[in-house]
């Protein structure tokens, strides 16, 4: 009798038919869906981050203002440009900034919203990338692994296309590769992560005590385990900073190799490419979001995420998690993928 009733109000359009009609259609997300979720979080946390009383004060367009240091004035003019703007108007800038953010994150998480975000997403980390972060530092030579280059926000980018909705169907060895393919992701995990070991053997990194000043810097204003780990990395890499730049160079450039292996070797430089991840983050100081300073996480969070696109899935041939049936003339094709 009971299920009588509720096919009744079902055909009646009764709010309880309709409900029921939704949960059977609602499936779990899939692994891809689950990374889209995570950049979300990650969005929202820069939006908060950015909230802190200190994004409103001078500080903070100062801060912007300093990225144009070294850089060519085709690069650095619109940073003082933008710098000079936010100084000027400090809460206005920082409040629609912070909201931006806000409404990238919510728009990833919101499942109907979810191209538009990652769209938008790609367009203001492009902007944040030249006018907030100078390029990274790539072009006045002060790039390094451990300071977050090539750029934490340029990340941001990258992540939105790997994990752009595409075709539930399309056949990948990871997450990464199903909108763009295998081939083409793996080549821009090869540019970003071979970019990092070329840029540790350059001298912000590699030369006397340079990598042990960029981590023992991270140390101010920091709680004091975070402070006390961060002065003891930095003195350790101040003695031992040279052939450390050697070692992490080889390290990155292992894991930018190694999307092209087999399946246990994928696995892992995954393993790898998260253990490394953890160690860039906590020599940035955790992107000095516990100081009060931090806009982002910096790089760390942003290249495990991307690790874990990456990481090689059961199956290949279907990216789904379950056996997809054939379209017929009575089942509809497979919807757009999350």
């Amino acid at each position: 009798m009971a299920s009588q009733a509720a096919d009744a109000r079902a055909r009646a359009g009764w709010p309880g038919g309709i409900g029921a009609v939704r949960e059977e259609s609602w499936t779990a997300p899939d692994v891809r869906r689950r990374l889209q979720l995570v950049l979300a979080g990650i969005w929202l946390l820069d939006g908060v981050l950015q909230f802190q009383a200190f994004m409103f004060s001078k500080g903070f367009s100062q801060m912007l203002g300093a990225t144009a240091a070294g850089n060519p004035a085709v690069v650095a003019d619109p940073i003082s440009w933008s710098a000079k703007i936010i100084a000027d108007h400090p809460t206005a800038t920082d409040a629609i900034f912070a909201l931006i953010q806000v409404a990238i994150g919510l728009g990833i998480a919101w499942r109907p919203a979810r191209k538009l975000a990652l769209g938008a997403s790609v367009v203001w980390a492009l902007a944040v990338w030249w006018l907030g972060e100078g390029l990274g530092g790539v072009l006045n030579g002060a790039a390094s692994p451990v300071n977050g280059a090539p750029g934490a926000v340029i990340i941001y980018a990258l992540l939105a296309v790997l994990l752009w909705p595409g075709r539930q169907d399309r056949a990948a060895p990871f997450a990464a590769g199903r909108f763009t393919g295998a081939t083409v992701a793996r080549l821009l995990w090869l540019v970003l992560w071979g970019s990092l070991a070329y840029l540790a053997l350059l001298p912000a990194t590699r030369a006397p005590k340079a990598l042990g000043a960029l981590v023992a810097g991270m140390a101010s204003g920091q709680p004091g385990w975070l402070a006390g780990l961060d002065d003891h990395l930095g003195a350790f890499l101040t003695g031992n900073g040279p052939a450390m730049a050697v070692v992490l160079a080889i390290v990155l450039a292992v894991v930018a190799v190694s999307a092209f292996l087999p399946r246990p070797g994928a696995r892992a430089g995954v393993m790898l490419a998260l253990a490394t991840a953890a160690f860039l983050w906590l020599a940035e100081g955790l992107g000095g979001m516990l100081a009060g300073g931090g806009t982002d996480p910096n790089s760390g969070p942003l290249l495990a995420l991307l690790a874990l696109a990456f990481w090689p899935l059961a199956s290949a041939a279907l990216p789904a998690t379950g056996q997809q049936k054939p379209a017929t003339a009575t089942q509809p094709a497979s919807p757009e993928g999350t």
